[in-house]
């Protein structure tokens, strides 16, 4: 399959260009027609790969996602709607996957079939909503819900990135302070040290010798944590047991632990209280939601879940056996099935663990940046007694003298 760039005119006489893949010329000029548009020219795509963008944003995933409800719901057609939101785009990956979309559909797929077409755009759980939606007539109201779950995880995701963003500054900042103390000021006040002639304190030993380790070995300072980074990852590909491992390290680790955990609990929820209000069965809703979560220990905690369902056990008493939600979460679950509507118990789980994630977000935001504080405070303190300890001390004798 080659890439074409092609140039043509829809049917209300408006230039329409993009990108399509095709066997030839002639499949494209038949892929074209398929979409209702009738060829101008084209030209072989010759960019290489890693300059070609292939990547959706967020961001253009919820426009398409309510562009489309809206077409939708006020009346036009499936193949119409997209051929209007794949005219309004500027030049960018979703508008090749909007004419893929149209050319899938025009031969005969559904839409959910041509959205399985780009897995990595569109995610098992967006596909099967789409499939859901369609299998009962309530596509438009799948793609509002899933406008709302993309809004809501692309919001939870920004504020975990600000949250961030100044945290990872201060703490570049105070990795280039200390480098610079220890391989460039610390080696200048040595030899003075040496020269008192007094005892030299074993802090103050210390000190040299991690300044003798930074100048020195600075290389693999620097390229150790990399390796062994990438290693690990790579090992725990193919060995579960490592990957358990790391992944409920991850979870463990401080501060940032106990927020991964909420924050992928929270998109767990969401994702299974939508499934489950579309006509997603309880277990195929678990089963697409496992696929989200990217910790092995949460997706065997839903593995057990599903097999305690499947063998008769409540929904309820299967998440409290395995300890993934906490006693009130179960309790909500509990009262949702004894009452008939799992649906808004579900969605009453989600609101909690997004009110959670905020609240641990901004209890995490202020006490991140006192610690980084206290630690720089710590390295220029261990410095400076270090260095001004036996200058004094030198001083004093002198005086002495």
């Amino acid at each position: 399959m080659a890439r074409f760039y092609y140039k043509a005119v829809n049917q209300d006489g408006r230039i329409v260009d993009g990108y399509i893949e095709a066997a030839n010329e002639s499949d494209l000029e038949l892929r074209v027609s398929n979409m209702d548009l009738d060829l101008i020219r084209y030209k072989t795509d010759r960019a290489p790969r890693f300059l070609q963008r292939s990547k959706v944003d967020t961001k253009e995933l919820i426009a398409f996602t309510y562009h489309l409800e809206q077409l939708l719901n006020a009346g036009v057609p499936l193949i119409d709607a997209l051929q209007d939101i794949r005219d309004s785009i500027s030049q960018s990956a979703l508008k090749d996957i909007a004419s893929s979309l149209i050319e899938n559909i025009g031969t005969g797929r559904t839409f959910s079939q041509a959205l399985a077409q780009h897995p990595k755009i569109f995610g098992t759980v967006y596909i099967n909503m789409v499939n859901v939606g369609e299998t009962s007539g309530q596509l438009v109201k799948v793609l509002r819900d899933l406008t709302g779950m993309l809004r809501w995880q692309y919001e939870l995701t920004a504020k975990a990135k600000k949250m961030m963003i100044y945290p990872m500054f201060v703490l570049v900042v105070v990795s280039a302070v200390i480098i610079f103390l220890m391989t460039y000021l610390v080696p200048q006040l040595i030899p003075f040290i040496k020269l008192a002639g007094e005892e030299i304190p074993w802090h103050t030993q210390l000190l040299i010798d991690v300044s003798e380790l930074f100048k020195n070995y600075w290389y693999l300072m620097i390229s150790l944590p990399v390796a062994a980074f990438i290693t690990i990852k790579m090992m725990a590909r193919s060995s579960p047991s490592l990957r358990q491992w790391v992944d409920s390290m991850k979870l463990k680790f401080p501060l940032f632990g106990p927020i991964s955990y909420k924050i992928k609990l929270a998109r767990f929820c969401n994702y299974f209280a939508l499934m489950y209000a579309s006509g997603i069965t309880v277990l195929d809703s678990i089963g697409l939601g496992k696929r989200i979560m990217n910790n092995s220990v949460l997706e065997n905690a839903l593995d057990r879940v599903q097999n305690q369902i499947s063998d008769g056990e409540s929904i309820s008493l299967s998440f409290a056996n395995v300890g993934l939600f906490p006693a009130l979460v179960v309790r909500m679950i509990r009262v949702g099935e004894n009452t008939g509507a799992m649906s808004e118990a579900l969605l009453n789980v989600s609101y909690f663990y997004d009110n959670e994630v905020k609240d641990a977000i901004e209890t995490m935001e202020p006490a991140i940046m006192p610690s980084l504080t206290i630690f720089l405070g710590a390295i220029v303190g261990w410095i400076m007694l270090s260095i001004m300890g036996p200058i004094y001390d030198a001083v004093v004798s002198l005086s002495a003298l």
